[in-house]
């Protein structure tokens, strides 16, 4: 195995463990009322290594391990909280961290528009029908 992949494979395997599932959708909560609140976050990494070999081939046959071998990685990860589920007498809420942008609260609100203009479209062909 090349050194290279070495490196990758242990930088990969420590941000393996510092994000699971657990780490995007949180463990649940239950609150004194009887509600189940669950966190839910989104997880942003990054990750980059590189390498190389340093030394003079005296010819093309010569053993490529005989030369020293430099590299590193790096990687960050970003934990950002979006917000709450709240479960509460069957009904299932999206409870979102103050801070969001305009475009998150554009995306969140897109399921709930797609519904009413559906709804408006059914109303539209029943009304014709009758």
């Amino acid at each position: 195995m090349h050194p290279i992949e070495n490196i990758m494979q242990t930088a990969m395997s420590e941000i393996k463990e510092m994000v699971d599932v657990n780490t995007v959708v949180g463990d649940p909560v239950i609150s004194t009322d009887g509600s189940t609140i669950i966190p839910i976050s989104k997880v942003s990494f990054g990750f980059v290594a590189g390498g190389g070999e340093y030394g003079e081939a005296k010819n093309d046959l010569e053993d490529e391990s005989k030369y020293p071998f430099t590299g590193g990685a790096g990687s960050g990860v970003c934990i950002t909280p979006v917000g709450f589920l709240v479960v509460s007498d069957g009904e299932v809420q999206l409870m979102p961290v103050s801070g969001r942008t305009l475009m998150d609260q554009i995306v969140e609100t897109v399921p709930q528009v797609i519904t009413e203009i559906k709804d408006a479209f059914r109303r539209c062909r029943d009304e014709e029908v009758e």
